[in-house]
């Protein structure tokens, strides 16, 4: 009866960490084969283990030139789409406005639309700018790296927009409200309060506006040009074999996705604990003498 009963509470639990492992089982896979050294270029078995190919990441230079590019892209594309989303997520959150709803629709449309209805609408639109530049002031913007950065940063808002507006969404106001009337101005009471509570929800959005451009393929396809990123380095060598330091990339910046993640995570729960322990230190602390 008592394993039945221990069963019956923990089954969700055990199915939920099932899942898990069953969604990490190739994250472990290509961290297995950063460790491989191939009998052939064409081969993916387990051949020899190896470190040469965590020693020398770069032994591929063409390789390595675009996994730069892509952190690039990546970098600029998550900074302007994580500053533009969080403040439409505060102005979508916090303000009423006329057309607001509106507004809440077509945040969804980037998510929802095919990458490639979005690629060819993108390439479109480019290609007309281009020539539309060059017909009135003598000069254009060529597809290549701003085009890709441009591309990358319309449809990653969406995402950092529905991420911190769900973090918003779920935070106490009586927090702020507390910090007013503790005499706190509207700029420390954001600063100490809501930014330290909202921070967790960018860095979330963050990352996850990166992942999504460092390994953006079809969008990047249709805009890139001559520009050359991590996947569609990946997609050309595939027909030709595909270096395992590809998986030595793979492993490092889950590796570090997974760091950020634990210390941001870390970093919440001590502002959190934080924010609430400080109206409940300023309503025991004893008042001065008048």
């Amino acid at each position: 009866m008592k394993l039945r009963r221990w069963l019956a509470d923990r089954w969700v639990m055990g199915v939920a960490l099932l899942v898990l492992a069953y969604l990490s089982l190739p994250i472990l896979v290509v961290a297995g084969l950063s460790f491989n050294r191939p009998s052939s270029r064409l081969s993916y078995d387990f051949n020899e283990f190896t470190l040469d190919n965590w020693t020398q990441p770069c032994a591929t230079s063409d390789m390595c030139d675009a996994v730069v590019r892509s952190m690039e892209i990546g970098l600029i594309a998550t900074l302007v789409s994580t500053v533009l989303g969080t403040l439409m997520a505060f102005a979508l959150v916090r303000h009423s406005f006329k057309g607001r709803s509106g507004i809440n629709g077509l945040i969804f449309l980037p998510m929802a639309t095919p990458e490639l209805v979005m690629g060819t609408s993108l390439l479109a639109l480019f290609v007309w700018s281009d020539g539309q530049l060059r017909a009135t002031f003598g000069f254009g913007i060529p597809q290549g790296f701003w085009t890709i950065v441009i591309a990358h940063v319309m449809f990653c808002v969406s995402f950092v927009v529905v991420t911190v507006k769900a973090r918003l969404a779920g935070m106490d106001r009586r927090l702020e409200e507390a910090a007013m009337d503790l005499y706190a101005s509207e700029w420390q009471t954001f600063r100490r309060i809501t930014l330290p509570l909202v921070l967790p929800g960018i860095v979330a959005a963050a990352l996850l506006a990166f992942s999504l451009s460092f390994d953006d393929f079809i969008i990047t396809n249709f805009n890139a040009g001559t520009t050359v990123t991590f996947p569609m380095y990946v997609w050309g060598a595939a027909q030709r074999g595909i270096p395992p330091q590809v998986n030595v990339i793979g492993t490092a910046m889950f590796a570090i996705a997974l760091l950020l993640v634990g210390a941001t995570t870390l970093r919440g729960r001590r502002a959190r604990r934080a924010a609430l322990a400080a109206p409940v230190a300023a309503v025991g602390a004893p008042k001065s003498a008048s």
